[in-house]
């Protein structure tokens, strides 16, 4: 897929009145985030690493966002979300037991761990999780198509976008403090804002 904005970074706004001190620490500490396992251990977070490339992939021709980082800074943070589905554990050990049942169920039908995987067989276990056909024998206590849309998706999804990469690949602007925005309607853009690249007619 062509690439929508491909003059735009967001991070040329760091050292603009877009961005303030405080800003730019929170973008800057998001950038440099290092892997820290939060306790899941080596396997865990290689089934984690083959199921994050699988749902959110690298956005093309940008720097890669440090998915598998973010995520386990979500997954071992010290701050909870505040609310969780009754029916699912916190978030620590849902994910374990997550990684764990996929791992499983690879290694049941394919005879390989998940991180393993071709793409189309990791995408098949993972549509058994979205549509709760998976084998629950591996899943103990977790429902898999809950986990699916109360934590696999929500987690993974907010940790992509949190990264300027991905801001900067659908024409974000990201942050805007303390300017903010001032065009707010529909089709309306600052100036400082991406411009997208226009569409071209496929029969032109």
């Amino acid at each position: 897929m062509a690439d929508r904005f491909p003059d735009y970074d967001v991070l040329a706004k760091r050292g603009t009145p877009s961005w303030n001190a405080p800003t730019r620490a929170a973008v800057d500490a998001r950038l440099a985030l290092a892997e820290c396992d939060p306790g899941l251990g080596a396997a865990r977070i290689a089934t984690l690493r083959r199921v994050a490339e699988r749902v959110v992939p690298q956005p093309e021709g940008r720097a890669p966002v440090n998915i598998v980082a973010l995520m386990l800074a979500r997954i071992g943070g010290a701050v909870p979300d505040g609310y969780r589905h009754a029916a699912l554990p916190p978030i620590l050990p849902a994910w374990r037991t997550a990684l764990d049942a996929l791992d499983r169920e690879a290694r049941a039908r394919h005879v390989q761990s998940f991180a393993a995987l071709d793409a189309d067989r990791a995408d098949a276990l993972l549509r058994r999780v979205e549509d709760g056909s998976a084998d629950r024998d591996h899943w103990q206590n977790v429902d898999p198509q809950l986990f699916w849309h109360w934590r696999l998706l929500p987690d993974l999804v907010a940790s992509y976008w949190a990264h300027p990469s991905a801001w900067s690949a659908m024409g974000f602007g990201g942050p805007a403090s303390p300017r903010g925005y001032v065009r707010l309607g529909a089709d309306r853009a600052d100036p400082w804002e991406a411009r997208e690249r226009k569409k071209v007619r496929a029969d032109a």
